[in-house]
């Protein structure tokens, strides 16, 4: 997965870059097609803020979280984002299975 990471009031860090692609490897093999995220990683009031934004092929999920640990918030912004991949991939599966129904009740009305 390519990974874009910006850092803001922060200096940067290559062990948070590999955390981050890390976890979107993992990420990746949820994805129909390879993605790409943008990864924002900033610093407000003592305050961890992590946002990411993931595209792939007619997906674009957004996910932002913010924690005293700035390890803390990416697991829990990871955690958004498996939740809102799976609940996308959840709604495609059921589409699928409804037209092929669908289909196949015009099918034998036709005979």
């Amino acid at each position: 997965m390519h990974l874009s990471v910006t850092f803001k009031n922060l200096n940067s860090s290559d062990h948070l870059k590999e955390f981050i692609q890390g976890k979107l490897d993992r990420m990746d093999k949820l994805l129909d097609h390879p993605g790409k995220a943008t990864a924002v990683l900033k610093v407000e009031h003592q305050k961890r803020i992590v946002e990411i934004n993931l595209t792939s092929n007619r997906l674009s999920i957004n996910a932002k979280e913010e924690h005293d640990d700035m390890h803390a918030a990416i697991d829990l912004v990871m955690d958004k984002l498996k939740k809102q991949v799976t609940k996308n991939k959840e709604k495609i599966q059921q589409r699928r299975t409804r037209s092929i129904r669908e289909e196949e009740a015009l099918s034998v009305s036709d005979v």
